[in-house]
């Protein structure tokens, strides 16, 4: 993995996101409840903290909880809920030191179909079905991996140039037709309650 992403709209952050699998990971964990760009510089923030280069699963997941917390909880905090979300992180660092030897990318390595890589990313700690949908459709259309049926098991988030998600922005401009269709969906689901 060593592509450009522009999901933090922020050059430091957005280039560890795209060579590290992990902080990729990690950005979309903390992608809710918070603004995309906050959520997508945490992974850089936590690093520079942590004193690396990039993230290592195994290093967070040995990390004492309450340190981790604390990290996370500095000014300015890595999100809203600093002391949850570390908590999240280290469950998703766990679980990839116990099934994927720590290495991120092999949840998505050699997987063989778009079912399967999505079953195994809903599998992740912290991962329901629509963010394993929308991290799937990110991998397919920024990152390369496009094992058969990618699209159909990323569903709508997999359609080409949908804005629909994080998968679709490459910049200022898709930034901003993607926080469009957000605004969008947030007045419909409004309207239909009070219907």
């Amino acid at each position: 993995m060593d592509v450009t992403l522009h999901l933090a709209q922020d050059p430091e952050a957005d280039e560890l996101l795209g060579r590290s699998p992990l902080a990729a990971l990690v950005g979309m964990l903390l992608d809710q409840q918070v603004p995309m760009e906050w959520a997508f510089k945490g992974p850089r923030t936590i690093a520079d903290r942590l004193g690396a280069n990039d993230l290592d699963a195994h290093e967070i997941a040995a990390q004492d909880p309450e340190a981790f917390a604390a990290l996370l909880s500095e000014k300015p905090a890595v999100h809203r809920y600093p002391g949850s979300m570390a908590k999240r992180i280290q469950q998703m660092c766990q679980y990839l030191v116990e099934h994927y030897d720590g290495q991120a990318e092999l949840v998505w390595k050699g997987v063989a179909d778009g079912r399967e890589l999505l079953r195994r990313l809903e599998e992740l700690p912290g991962f329901g079905k629509q963010k394993a949908q929308i991290f799937l459709a990110l991998l397919g259309k920024q990152l390369g991996v496009q094992p058969k049926g990618w699209r159909e098991a990323a569903g709508a988030y997999g359609e080409p140039k949908s804005f629909r998600s994080v998968a679709d922005i490459t910049g200022p401009e898709s930034l901003t037709k993607v926080r469009a269709h957000k605004q969008e969906m947030k007045a419909a689901a409004k309207a239909a309650k009070k219907a």
